[in-house]
């Protein structure tokens, strides 16, 4: 409940401090009093707009806070732990300072939050309701979430969008798969080019500069080849190695005597045939290794060109071929892999797109079983207001081409006025005084069922009187047993059915205007009550009709009691 208010410096209000109490409070005055101003004021500290001009003349800055003491259950608790913001007093206390240059500062628990958290929070514990403005109950975009606080169905809501939101990452990753899919299906074909060209081209590393240097070996081997093989000729057995051969015989022969002098010549002969074997065979490998084929120096060179052909192609050096195939090849497995991935994140958009709708239209038919319940709960509502003729309709729509997070279900509250009229939109069919008493009789309803710490509502019996007022008097009171009810009034038959009385009174002074609050006893009760009925004078017999109204409010409120008990 809202324990206690504070305003400060807030349009005719200079300095207020109140304490609320549990049940039914009214707020009475003359017009203009600035019975509203209060509601401005709370309205504020839960989250409200901040008016330039609702600071109070003279001052730089107003001050609003308000003290709720939910249950331990309520889920602005959840709300509040999630972001750090939960004291040891199981208080929530919602505060707003704003400056006359239109500025303002918000505060949860003495905490600095943003203006859009302490609306979240304000709206999680504040409802108010004007005459001309139902808030929700006259917003079809709202009727949903009512409807399935109603039925209880929040839980089953929170799965569908969890579904929903799975489904549309699914289907935008498959879209931006499916946008890219033409080029990485062209890019695939030239990929598939590019790796069998090079596999078959087999470039290895360092080949370039091989191959070069064999080049220019075979190059150079071309210009000396004929000196080589006659040099090798004139090594051969028919020549030099001959003539040695034949002077080391001759001289062998020559021995005998002149042996010790024909030794060391001997030697040198040996020597000599023994280097002449080796160049001859030195110059017979060379013979073998650049000129033995003839066709060597042609394939070396198409090897060399081919490399360097298909490194020009893709923009490489030479010895970067082996790890362009490497890339290439493996960027080629990726897109033949995505193309199988292709086809699994179909078929996954797919089950996520049925689980969605499965979850969606269990939910319309939970929905629709919730509907056939709250039409039910409104009309018996209805009656006490004196609406007893008219009719309240939960209209469903599911449009399964249009999905939304929260379900394929259009929700709208429909009514009909009169015996026989086609149903329509609720802010189109009511009147001033019957959209009031319709939104009382869904507030009844749904009261239950909501988690709202404090219902307001401005002027709720504006057009109506007599017994429609007392019925509005005695249904506000029935719902300030579920939930703590402010009421602004004009309406005797409403007041007197309060548990709390605040009269609302404005005072003009030479300097200034200012509102005050005073809380009432029984005796001014009946003086307020009197004023109502009656007017500016107040007469004896105003003051025995407010009497009457109290007693018979009181006595309603014993019954009541005995009959819950």
């Amino acid at each position: 409940m809202l324990t206690a208010l504070h305003i400060q410096n807030f349009l005719l209000i200079e300095r207020l401090t109140l304490s609320l109490k549990p049940g039914l409070t009214a707020l009475t005055g003359e017009t203009g009093a600035g019975k509203s101003i209060l509601l401005d004021a709370l309205g504020l500290a839960a989250g409200g707009r901040a008016e330039r001009g609702a600071i109070r003349q003279g001052a730089e800055e107003g001050v609003v806070a308000a003290t709720f003491e939910p249950d331990a259950a309520h889920p602005v608790w959840r709300m509040l732990e999630e972001n750090g913001l939960v004291n040891d007093e199981d208080q929530v206390i919602l505060k707003r300072v704003a400056s006359r240059d239109g500025k303002s500062r918000a505060f949860i628990n003495d905490q600095p939050v943003s203006v859009a958290f302490l609306r979240e929070i304000g709206e999680a514990l504040l409802e108010i309701h004007g005459q001309h403005d139902g808030r929700g109950f006259l917003t079809s975009s709202t009727h949903r979430a009512m409807l399935d606080e109603f039925g209880g169905l929040l839980a089953d809501v929170e799965a569908t969008g969890a579904l929903w939101r799975e489904w549309r990452a699914a289907a935008a990753e498959l879209e931006e798969k499916r946008a890219g899919r033409a080029k990485a299906l062209a890019e695939a074909d030239y990929l598939a080019h590019v790796v069998a060209e090079l596999r078959a081209l087999d470039p290895k590393a360092d080949e370039e500069s091989v191959l070069a240097q064999r080049r220019a070996e075979l190059m150079a081997a071309e210009k000396v080849a004929e000196d080589l093989v006659a040099a090798a000729g004139l090594l051969s057995d028919d020549g030099l190695e001959g003539k040695l051969s034949a002077a080391m015989r001759r001289l062998a022969r020559a021995g005998g005597a002149l042996e010790s002098a024909i030794s060391p010549v001997l030697e040198r002969l040996e020597a000599a045939l023994s280097a002449t074997l080796d160049a001859r065979a030195g110059v017979e490998e060379l013979v073998d290794k650049l000129g033995a084929d003839p066709a060597m120096l042609e394939k070396t060179e198409e090897r060399l060109f081919a490399l360097r052909a298909a490194a020009r192609k893709h923009g490489v050096a030479v010895d970067a071929l082996p790890a362009f195939l490497e890339k290439a090849s493996l960027a080629l497995e990726m897109l033949e892999e995505g193309e199988a991935g292709f086809e699994l994140l179909e078929k996954k958009a797919a089950a996520a797109r049925s689980a969605y709708f499965r979850a969606a239209e269990r939910l319309s038919e939970a929905r629709r079983a919730a509907a056939g319940k709250l039409d039910k709960a409104v009309a018996s509502e209805l009656a006490p207001l004196k609406l007893g003729k008219a009719a309240f309709k939960t209209e469903i729509a599911s449009d399964k081409d249009h999905p939304m997070t929260d379900g394929i279900d259009r929700v709208e509250f429909m009514v009909a006025t009169n015996p026989g009229a086609p149903p329509g939109p609720l802010k189109t069919i009511a009147s001033g005084g019957e959209l009031s008493r319709f939104v009382l009789a869904m507030k009844a309803a749904l009261a239950a069922k909501e988690s709202r710490t404090v219902i307001i509502f401005d002027e709720v019996d504006a057009g109506v009187g007599g017994a429609v007022a007392d019925a509005v008097g005695e249904r506000l009171a029935r719902l300030a047993r579920d939930a703590q009810v402010l009421v602004v009034t004009h309406s005797p038959q409403v007041a007197a059915r309060a548990a709390s009385h605040w009269r609302i009174e404005k005072t003009q002074g030479a300097r200034e205007t200012t509102t005050q609050v005073e809380i009432l006893d029984p005796q001014s009760r009946v003086e307020e009550i009197a004023r109502m009925l009656s007017g500016a004078r107040v007469t004896d017999a105003a003051r025995a009709a407010a009497k009457t109204l109290l007693g018979e409010a009181g006595a309603g409120a014993v019954s009541r009691r005995r009959k819950a008990s």
